[in-house]
């Protein structure tokens, strides 16, 4: 289908999550590295928050969410249920999406806490949470449909996927949902969830490049890429893929 030239297309609208409850582990380079490689490919794009009690906004693009500890979970439970109709409305209209750690959590059907607390999620991911006795910490690679993913881990929560419930990947080093089953993150249509902090997409660029493309296809009814000189990005990945567990 034809397309209006990029400068004058509507701009992406990214729908940063909780930027306060839910960004820790520097879960905020994600945001930023959506809107520059945005930009570096030519599109415009514009920045929506979102924070507990306001207003879900409308004609969203792409959603990104980052992890929080258990009480910024706790902060966002009321909300987040709230909003779960809008959220399940973009995400069957194949809006990317990506969570990390604790908004992943909570994108399947609940995380149970150590003190026997459960946080309902929102149940796009076919999946639930339990707190692990010990935290899982360290670096982590795994095998996706976007290539290897680098990055760090840091999480207690214990996700098991349902049977039908495709994961993001496969651990080549590390811990993953649970230490036990070699899977990592969950996928439903353009939704991704991950543990991976580090940030997660400035080292893994073609995830991100992933998301920019689902997030354009959707709206323009195509992606016209430019060539982005990853070399930093690149050689981030390098070290990374190196460093011990």
């Amino acid at each position: 289908m034809a397309t209006s030239p990029t400068h004058k297309r509507a701009p992406l609208r990214i729908l940063h999550l909780y930027p306060r409850e839910m960004n820790i582990y520097g879960d905020w380079g994600n945001v930023q590295t959506i809107l520059q490689r945005s930009a570096w490919h030519g599109y415009k794009t514009e920045l929506v928050e979102h924070h507990p009690g306001k207003k879900f906004p409308a004609d969203i693009d792409l959603v990104i969410g980052g992890g929080g500890q258990d009480s910024g979970q706790s902060l966002v439970e009321t909300d987040l249920l709230a909003i779960s109709d809008g959220l399940h409305a973009l995400a069957d209209d194949n809006t990317p999406m990506l969570v990390i750690c604790g908004l992943y959590q909570l994108f399947g059907r609940f995380f149970k806490t150590a003190d026997g607390h459960t946080i309902p999620g929102i149940g796009i991911f076919a999946a639930e949470t339990h707190a692990g006795s010990k935290r899982l910490i360290g670096n982590i690679v795994t095998d996706t449909p976007f290539g290897q993913l680098i990055g760090y881990e840091n999480h207690s929560g214990l996700t098991l996927l349902d049977d039908d419930q495709p994961a993001l990947g496969r651990i080549i080093k590390g811990a993953g949902n649970n230490g036990e089953d070699k899977t990592e993150g969950a996928i439903y249509k353009c939704v991704f969830g991950s543990y991976l902090h580090g940030s997660l997409l400035p080292k893994n660029p073609q995830l991100a490049d992933a998301l920019i493309e689902a997030a354009c296809v959707r709206k323009y009814g195509q992606f016209e890429p430019q060539i982005i000189d990853d070399h930093f990005a690149d050689r981030a990945r390098e070290i990374a893929s190196r460093r011990p567990r």
